[in-house]
């Protein structure tokens, strides 16, 4: 029953150690590797109004104005800026809903994502 569970007893077999006791070794699987995260990336466009872009990473990333502001404006000063890490699924749902309320509010603001390396 024991082997059934992955958990082998043994009696320790040295000189020294004749009282009798067991050990028990468990059996180790090995890890499974984590799926890769993507950065999700906005960039900048000279029409999107700064008000619009606060108010999506509000509203989709959950930052608080301070937090969404600081981001603005790197996205204004560099041209792009990370905005979050996800697994691919989260994302690209992320992606898509910045892009269709940008489009919705008729707006270009473009919204990306990259494998993280």
């Amino acid at each position: 029953m024991l082997q059934d569970m992955h958990i082998l007893a043994h009696k320790s077999a040295g000189p020294a150690d004749d009282d009798g006791d067991t050990a028990v070794v468990t059996d180790v699987k090995p890890k499974t590797k984590r799926p890769p995260l993507y950065k999700v990336l906005l960039l900048n466009d000279d029409y999107t109004p700064m008000e619009f872009v606060v108010h999506v990473l509000e509203r989709f990333f959950g930052l608080n104005h301070a937090q969404a502001f600081e981001i603005m404006l790197t996205v204004h000063k560099k041209g792009l800026a990370v905005v979050g890490v996800f697994s691919h699924e989260i994302a690209e749902t992320k992606v898509t809903q910045v892009m269709d309320f940008a489009r919705r509010h008729q707006h270009p603001l473009q919204c990306t994502m990259e494998k993280e390396e």
